[in-house]
């Protein structure tokens, strides 16, 4: 598209080729033609602007969206990380000591995790487990082990807490290129109501899924295997039934469809840092904690873990100078029904 001065250019050199007369830097001609300039490069930009937006291939925000919905499709939402919090006392009690949902809880960083379900510390023990989710929803709230210690507001009694996993599910929005990618497909790949491309869509289109996955005639033929992914990673039975019913009610004639869960693949990581000089190597370690745990979700249904992507999440970590991975030893490379999950994460400082 072309800029206001070169479109100034264009105008003054027809006015002069049409009057005769030059147009004199600073002059009023010279002043109005600018002006002129200004609302033709307007025009241009706004047209410009929607012709873009009129094309799957080149819309974007909202009104990639409306593309979206033409074909059946919807942007995924961002979602909020889940895991489980430890509550503790400082020494055992004689009475039960009731927790009510809605605790919340924050990271040294200040991410917030809501507590959402009531709890009950048994007379004789010192700690219960109880079920929280990330206040926000996005990649942020996925929390490496440890990193959930403080509270906003103590229940009465309680003195300490701690997640002893992972907080992991979380997830941005999807972005206009995944969305964009997607919508394209849909015209490529016609669902039809027996194919692959049905099938992911329909399950796609239901809350919580993350990631599909179909298998054609891997029971032999006339079968179909649904695998997919809940946005927390594993789906669990309720949500399974869901999507299985969703599938059965408009299956093809004779054709046996199960809906299952995905296997699970744990990739450990152990991994070595260089650190800048002046760095403390706690601060970076959590951070580099929390920037793995957030490579690992739902999502990744049916991907392969990259060492390459591993060490661009870890070398992005501030602080960080160089880094050395010695587990996993080699890209874990996946089938498109396994899904890889966080194992154990072993964090060194490098010995110079």
């Amino acid at each position: 598209m072309r800029t206001v001065d070169e479109i100034y250019e264009s105008l003054c050199e027809s006015f002069s080729e049409a009057s005769g007369v030059r147009v004199s830097r600073g002059g009023d001609m010279a002043l109005r033609l600018y002006a002129v300039a200004s609302e033709v490069y307007a025009l241009e930009a706004q047209s410009d602007f929607v012709r873009r937006q009129a094309f799957p291939q080149t819309a974007s925000g909202e009104f990639l969206d409306h593309h979206a919905q033409l074909r059946g499709l919807r942007r995924g939402a961002a979602l909020r990380a889940q895991g489980i919090l430890r509550f503790a006392l400082s020494g055992a009690r004689d009475v039960d000591l009731e927790i009510s949902s809605g605790v919340y809880c924050v990271t040294q960083a200040g991410m917030e995790f809501l507590t959402t379900e009531d709890a009950v510390i048994l007379a004789g023990e010192t700690f219960c487990d109880i079920a929280a989710e990330a206040v926000l929803p996005g990649a942020s709230g996925n929390a490496a082990v440890g990193s959930v210690a403080f509270f906003k507001l103590a229940p009465i009694g309680v003195s300490f807490v701690k997640n002893a996993e992972a907080f992991f599910g979380g997830a941005d929005e999807e972005s206009d290129d995944s969305l964009r990618e997607r919508v394209v497909s849909s015209y490529r790949l016609l669902p039809n109501g027996a194919n692959s491309a049905y099938y992911v869509s329909r399950v796609l289109d239901t809350p919580d899924v993350a990631a599909v996955c179909v298998l054609p005639k891997e029971r032999g033929i006339g079968t179909v295997d649904i695998v997919f992914s809940a946005a927390y990673g594993v789906p669990d039975g309720e949500l399974v039934e869901k999507v299985a019913a969703v599938l059965e009610a408009e299956r093809e004639i004779c054709v046996d469809v199960l809906v299952r869960a995905p296997e699970t693949r744990a990739v450990d990581l152990e991994i070595e840092l260089w650190l800048e000089d002046g760095v403390d190597f706690a601060a970076v370690e959590q951070a580099a904690r929390e920037t793995l745990s957030g490579i690992f979700g739902g999502r990744m249904l049916g991907r392969s873990v990259y060492l390459a992507a591993i060490g661009a999440a870890v070398f992005a970590v501030p602080g960080v100078s160089n880094y050395k991975i010695i587990s996993p030893g080699a890209d874990v490379l996946l089938s498109g029904d396994v899904l890889p999950t966080l194992g154990s994460i072993v964090i060194r400082e490098a010995v110079l």
